[in-house]
């Protein structure tokens, strides 16, 4: 079978937004969700800012029982629940308690690690010798499958329900393999997403290996410099981001509406040769990763209209721009839009290719190119190499109809995936 695939549903919990109103509107307005954590202050943080959803009580009520809120310890796995249940919603789809799974929905959920809380109070039991103090959802809050788990049953699905983790290419990743599993006809629709828990635990590696701004603790929002000169590492930071991937025979039928149309994508590795090792990407792969997926989506470098890129404002953006350059065989006049939403949001690790991926797809509902924050000052090397107004310092009046984005994590494995402007 070869189905087209079209996207939704979108969900959204992160650190500028709750939904998908807001996320859009603060994307395309460049209004920051990064800001100073006094708890990073007192536990000596390098870097003391950061980003995260803002999720209260009350918020949590609407998307959680009484029953699944005891003992509830675990950021990220919230995130990924209220996210993937408005994604869900807003395809159109039912939330119900009907007997039989449906057989032809599954879910693709990933996460870099879960529950980190929920582990620390369980280790902290364990040592004091207080095991039956644990309560009976500590495991499912600290497995890696606990997101999609949690989620399989929320919304009853019979299909593959499975969690994938590739570091920050994990959503980008994901959404590749739904694509593919509905492309072959193996599924109507797949719920895909990430998330990524929020706090010390995890933060606190990055900060350990320096590569955290710690000059912007007193001035948080011009912190994430993707693109810029002066950019200084970057900005940690959580959330989740979901979509609702659906063959378009599925989407008629149901007469859904459509934000985008996936045209294909490619998974790779660079093996950690070539320049690559587990922080660092092999360019040659990246590039790579690039070609292919324009080649499986069987479109040309000229076809398309913006990249969202990786960028993390970090040392190795203007590399980046590079192997989008090589990659794609354009010139400095014929470059693509070039846009980085870490500059609002930070780097949200395992979480940040399907906020990003959600991200990109609401340019297509704004008929804009959103802008880059914090990136006056064009990186010298970068600015050589692509026309300045390529990468708006605002958001950008635009149609786009091809957009591409990509994602590129520890271990030296890499996403790219294509999205087009939907068009029956």
């Amino acid at each position: 079978m070869d189905n087209r695939v079209v996207i939704t549903g979108m969900g959204i919990c992160a650190p500028n937004g709750n939904n998908l109103l807001d996320f859009g509107k603060n994307l395309s307005q460049g209004i920051s969700g990064i800001e100073f954590i006094p708890k990073l202050k007192e536990l000596n943080f390098g870097c003391q800012i950061a980003g995260f959803p803002k999720v209260d009580q009350i918020y949590i009520d609407k998307y959680f029982t009484k029953i699944q809120q005891r003992g509830l310890n675990a950021s990220g796995l919230i995130y990924g629940v209220i996210a993937g249940k408005d994604a869900w919603t807003d395809a159109g789809l039912q939330i119900g308690e009907e007997a039989e799974p449906d057989w032809d929905s599954g879910i693709i959920f990933g996460t870099g690690i879960l529950g980190v809380d929920k582990f620390r109070e369980a280790i902290y039991s364990i040592d004091k010798g207080q095991v039956r103090r644990l309560g009976s959802t500590s495991v499912v809050q600290t497995m890696a499958s606990g997101i999609s788990a949690y989620l399989g049953g929320i919304l009853g699905t019979g299909n593959q329900v499975t969690t994938n983790s590739s570091a920050c290419t994990t959503g980008t990743e994901g959404l590749i393999m739904a694509f593919n599993r509905i492309k072959n006809g193996l599924a109507k629709r797949i719920l895909v997403g990430s998330c990524s828990d929020s706090g010390p635990y995890v933060w606190g590696g990055f900060d350990a290996m320096r590569i955290l701004p710690r000059k912007y603790n007193e001035n948080p929002h011009a912190a994430s410099r993707p693109l810029s000169a002066t950019a200084a590492g970057f900005v940690p930071s959580s959330g989740a981001g979901a979509l609702v991937l659906e063959s378009l025979q599925s989407a008629t039928e149901r007469k859904a509406k459509v934000y985008a149309e996936v045209l294909g994508g490619a998974i790779n590795s660079g093996g950690q040769r070539g320049g690559g090792s587990i922080t660092a990407p092999n360019p040659t792969a990246v590039r790579r990763c690039i070609r292919l997926a324009l080649e499986h989506s069987q479109i040309k470098a000229e076809e398309i209209d913006a990249i969202n890129g990786h960028l993390t404002a970090t040392a190795k953006d203007p590399e980046e721009v590079r192997n989008w350059l090589e990659a794609l065989k354009l010139n400095r006049e014929s470059f693509p839009y070039l846009n980085s939403f870490k500059s609002t949001i930070g780097h949200g690790l395992a979480a940040s290719g399907s906020i990003e991926c959600v991200g990109t797809v609401l340019q297509f509902k704004h008929q804009e190119i959103f802008g880059n924050v914090n990136c006056e000052d064009l990186h010298p090397e970068i600015e050589k190499e692509v026309l300045p107004g390529r990468i708006p310092t605002k958001s950008l009046a635009y149609k786009p109809k091809i957009i591409a984005k990509a994602s590129f994590g520890f271990g030296d494995v890499n996403a790219c995936v294509i999205f087009k402007a939907f068009k029956d």
